[in-house]
């Protein structure tokens, strides 16, 4: 026999060879092979079959898989091992996966999502007209199904929209300016109202305003010559039935409710024109809304436009000139053409927002500190900003770079104007800036620079760039959200008062709202005009709970009465609480942090650096 290591054994198998003589050789031919070293060149399996002792004699401590032998002792702890790991992993994981499947748990929100929750239910409790019946306020029910039907050629009458603040009145331009305020939030945030399911409710109040607003004007025709500005109201000092001297639940009115008519108004209806744009870019996926929407923000920005309708909209009215007076119109130009710019893509409106005669005749680079203040009233700096956001993200360059530039620097100074080191605004020894001189209802003004300092952060941040100049200084962006931060834990009760200006949030808020609905018992029983006065006075407080509603705020001092008839420290407002909503949802972390970038541009036609034109050609 040869064998494969190039050596020779022989084992003789004839008959005059003995056992022994068989066992004696292959004894010396192992010691043969184990003295020349050879053994080094075997593999195991080649090992186990020459040395291995004869079964009969010892039992096996190898097992041969084939290309693998192992020990009989490993093989039994190894599929032991297995069969419990079975038991133990697999098995539990078979069951698990084979249970119904639930979501996996979230994580607890922040304060500001907490908030935010309540601060749209106000929203519910303002809403007039014939109320849906998962609206959310048990002690609202239907009102005002009589608004407009002084007017006969309004089909159906006004009736919708929403009460301004704690009087049953219907103010349609801080009404608007509120709608507006609240898409703009949408379309930034869009993905945080959908992480913390408002998003279907936010929409849902969007349109029961916009949804107003298109009957205040013929919507269906392409020129109007009026637009119905106001529902009910009050004159100063009158002692006849009306929204100020009865004190009723909307649901009680008995008394005519007048409604106001402007025959001109470039003010009303450039704001009119701003929430409906921007409803429309909300709207998106539902075609035919969305169109009919920007559709009405043309024909009232034309209304606007009219040269012989510039007169402001409230000029000698004493149903709103005492009220919601509007100081100009130019801001709403700027304000309207930019976002009909970015609902409908028309270059003209761009060209109108961006034309040189508009921030001069709106005053906007006079650095008049009060014009960076953003309110229902004045939109330049959240025009402006708009404009900015525009020009970080697009670029459109020529013709447009000169006054988009010069934009984004007042941008940039308002933020530094909000910054307490520069002393362009007074600050309250508790921390609130002071952006209305120390007058009444300060938050307002305070939540939404809050949310523009915020919103403008988000742009810069998106836009990989961290920081700002003011004068000669670099300032880190994440100052400015550490200032709107400040503002609304002030707000939320981080205040001298440790109070929360926020009905229903915190273990102390405004008991005594001002506000008719909220104050007087949801009891079935109908109070008269008068009659209401005794809720009006009581000391008592709200037997409703106005939840998510920001108080006007306290006073310079940082003192706060907590009495109900004194409007200036406990009455709430819809443009108001539009301002808190924004900004609480750009604190938020719930749904990530940063904007939108792209949404809001859903209209926009690429646009790309344009060059100059070439000079005419040279004559001799």
């Amino acid at each position: 026999m040869h064998n494969h290591w190039g050596g020779s054994l022989e084992i003789n198998g004839g008959d005059s060879t003995t056992e022994d003589d068989k066992s004696r050789t292959l004894d010396w031919d192992r010691a043969s092979i184990s003295h020349q070293g050879y053994h080094h060149h075997l593999d195991e399996t080649q090992q186990s079959w020459l040395l291995e002792p004869s079964a009969k004699k010892k039992k096996k401590k190898y097992v041969d898989l084939g290309c693998i032998v192992c020990s009989r002792t490993a093989l039994k702890w190894t599929v032991g091992s297995i069969i419990i790991a079975f038991f133990v992993i697999g098995l539990p994981i078979i069951i698990a996966k084979s249970l119904p499947k639930h979501k996996p748990r979230p994580s607890l929100p922040d304060n500001y999502t907490v908030v935010l929750h309540k601060a749209l239910l106000f929203f519910n409790a303002q809403k007039s007209g014939k109320l849906p019946k998962n609206n959310g306020i048990p002690w609202r029910g239907n009102s005002g199904l009589q608004d407009g039907s002084d007017q006969s050629d309004i089909k159906g009458g006004l009736v919708g929209g929403y009460y301004d603040a704690g009087d049953n009145t219907k103010f349609h331009f801080p009404m608007s300016f509120a709608m507006t305020m609240l898409s703009w939030s949408v379309i930034e945030y869009e993905h945080k109202y959908r992480a913390i399911g408002e998003y279907d409710h936010v929409r849902d109040l969007i349109k029961w305003g916009t949804d107003y607003l298109l009957l205040t004007f013929n919507s269906s025709a392409t020129k109007i010559d009026k637009i119905y500005s106001q529902v009910g109201g009050s004159q100063n000092g009158s002692r006849t039935p009306d929204d100020h001297y009865c004190w009723q639940r909307p649901e009680d009115m008995n008394y005519p409710r007048k409604t106001q008519t402007a025959n001109s108004g470039p003010d009303l209806a450039g704001e009119m024109a701003a929430a409906m744009a921007a409803a429309s870019i909300v709207f998106r996926d539902n075609t035919a809304y969305s169109k009919k929407l920007s559709k009405g923000a043309e024909t009232v920005f034309d209304f606007a436009r009219d040269k012989g309708k510039r007169t402001p909209y409230c000029r000698g009215n004493p149903f709103i000139e005492p009220y919601y007076n509007s100081t100009g119109y130019f801001d709403e130009y700027m304000w309207g053409s930019a976002w009909l710019y970015l609902a409908t893509g028309n270059n003209s409106y761009f060209s109108l927002a961006t034309n040189p005669g508009m921030p001069k005749n709106s005053k906007a680079f006079n650095m008049i500190p009060d014009l960076s203040v953003l309110s229902w009233d004045n939109k330049l700096p959240a025009a402006m900003l708009l404009l900015t956001r525009i020009r970080v993200f697009l670029g459109p360059g020529y013709p447009y770079e000169d006054m988009l530039k010069s934009y984004h620097n007042i941008t940039g100074l308002t933020m530094c104007s909000y910054l307490q080191r520069y002393k362009v605004f007074n600050w309250t020894r508790g921390g609130m800036i002071e952006l209305n001189h120390g007058q009444a209802q300060p938050l307002q003004y305070v939540a939404n620079a809050a949310f523009l300092a915020s919103v403008f952060a988000d742009y810069m941040n998106a836009s990989d760039i961290p920081q700002w100049q003011c004068g000669p200084n670099f300032i880190p962006i994440s100052v400015l959200k550490d200032f709107a931060t400040s503002q609304m834990n002030y707000i939320l009760g981080a205040n001298p008062m440790n109070m929360s200006y926020v009905v229903g949030h915190g273990a102390k808020f405004p008991k005594h709202v001002h506000h008719r609905g909220a104050s007087i018992p949801n009891d079935k029983t109908k109070y008269s005009c008068t009659g209401g006065w005794r809720w009006r006075d009581t000391r008592n407080p709200n037997p409703n709970t106005v939840t998510g509603a920001m108080v006007g705020g306290p006073d310079r001092f940082d003192n706060f009465k907590d009495v109900r008839t004194n409007y200036s420290y406990t009455e709430p407002t819809l443009a108001g609480n539009a301002g808190l909503v924004a900004a609480l949802v750009s604190l938020t972390t719930s749904g990530g942090i940063g904007v939108d970038k792209n949404t809001i541009f859903t209209a926009v036609p690429p646009l790309y650096p344009q060059s100059p034109p070439p000079p005419p050609p040279w004559k001799p």
